[in-house]
């Protein structure tokens, strides 16, 4: 079998023109126009480059980019401070603030001073209950995304065995509550698993989030597997995922290349719900994207 390649880039690409139809409409129709605001706190190489691609993401849908840089020895006092000014601050829709957060600054307490309504990253506590609630909330951009990918290849998951590898907030735990939603009969296997191999071995839908290189081998995976790899690790100067590719690629109905795969609908799934934020803010029904 030789598997089809999930092309991450054209489905977050279709997902991007979409989005910007639904702000063309808002501003059209409501005068509206939404705002990002993302806050860098200090000058991580690898956030710079984030925060710049995801401006021009939001600039190229049509919406407003704020951006707002702090020093790398502001007090978490200082970020609280902006933070709680963006909610206040009504031409502003969404709120993210980059990670990783200098040392000695609480991530979790500066996630959960932003306003849930304007949470488009979907990772404040309030978000988190209504996706476990099964509420409508903002949903965390990479599981929201990869779920996208997942349908791509199969739209009816009902009944469907996932394997979700890896139990962090930012994936794994997300990831298997929205697979739960489409009705998946769903597994959460983590580094304590015992016999990790033969588990994966039993997934209809195998997704790996767990930061080890190649971890996951082809012989691993089911004949016929939809496999999302959400991993991306750099080993000897080049970028590779949590799944063994080229083996994965012989058994797998289909795969996620890393790169090109999960990461570009990350971005994508956070400009949804920047402008799904902006309509409900609003009271507007949620624009079809």
């Amino acid at each position: 079998m030789s598997a089809e390649i999930i092309d991450g880039k054209a489905v977050a690409e279709r997902l991007r023109a979409r989005v910007a139809a639904a702000v063309a409409d808002l501003v059209e129709r409501r005068r509206v126009t939404p705002g990002l605001a993302v806050v860098l706190v200090g000058d991580d190489p690898a956030s710079e480059v984030y925060v710049r691609n995801k401006a021009i993401a939001t600039k190229k849908a049509g919406m407003r980019s704020i951006e707002h840089r702090l020093p790398k020895d502001a007090r978490e006092d200082d970020v609280v401070s902006l933070v709680r000014r963006l909610n206040a601050d009504d031409g502003v829709d969404g709120v993210l603030v980059q990670m990783p957060l200098p040392g000695g600054i609480s991530a979790h307490r500066v996630i959960n001073e932003i306003d849930p309504s304007k949470d488009v990253d979907g990772l404040t506590e309030t978000n988190a209950g209504r996706l476990l609630l099964g509420e409508a909330g903002l949903q965390p951009c990479t599981p929201q995304g990869s779920i996208i990918l997942i349908k791509t290849v199969e739209k009816a998951l009902s009944g469907l065995h996932a394997v979700v590898v890896g139990r962090s907030i930012l994936v794994g735990k997300p990831l298997s509550l929205l697979l739960l939603a489409e009705n998946c009969t769903v597994t959460m296997a983590h580094s304590r698993t015992r016999d990790l191999a033969a588990m994966c071995r039993t997934a209809d839908i195998l997704c790996a989030a767990v930061g080890k290189p190649e971890l996951v081998r082809g012989d691993w995976i089911k004949e016929g597997a939809i496999v999302i790899d959400v991993g991306i690790n750099r080993v000897g100067g080049k970028l590779v995922g949590d799944v063994d590719f080229a083996g994965a690629s012989r058994r797998a109905r289909a795969v996620t290349p890393a790169p090109g795969g999960v990461g570009p609908m990350t971005i994508a799934c956070l400009l949804k719900n920047t402008v799904i934020a902006a309509a409900r803010r609003r009271g507007l029904a949620d624009p079809v994207i």
